[in-house]
């Protein structure tokens, strides 16, 4: 299971990576593989509003349907519309394969994430 060092993670299993007042999230590596083949994603709209804990997209694979939660609160000023012809970019570079891009309404929101370091251990807990 690949766990990017430069990145925040949740207990849901998103990643984010923060740019400025900015930052992309997308699905981690363990849940894509325990997801399974991803068949579909029902991205958010530009100008969406969420607050932190929010269902921020919706994924289908083969196995399930899962939301994608958002990370932080803010607001989406991108989503990779890429993912609409090929969902499986999620399974194949799951770090690469961002869903949206938000503007952060307080950036000081990502100290409740998890470091990388602590994302590890916490999959190793789930283990």
């Amino acid at each position: 299971m690949e766990v990017k060092k430069d990145l925040f993670y949740t207990k849901d299993h998103e990643w984010l990576k923060v740019e400025g007042d900015e930052a992309y999230v997308g699905l981690c590596d363990y849940a894509q593989d325990h997801l399974g083949e991803i068949v579909y994603v029902e991205l958010p709209d530009e100008d969406d509003e969420f607050d932190a804990g929010d269902s921020v997209a919706a994924i289908e694979s083969t196995k399930a349907a899962s939301d994608l939660f958002a990370p932080v609160a803010g607001t989406v000023v991108e989503v990779n519309e890429e993912l609409e012809d090929a969902p499986e970019m999620l399974n194949e570079k799951p770090y690469d394969a961002w869903i949206c891009k938000i503007k952060m309404e307080n950036a000081d929101d990502v100290n409740e994430l998890m470091s990388a370091e602590d994302y590890e251990k916490f999959l190793e807990e789930e283990a």
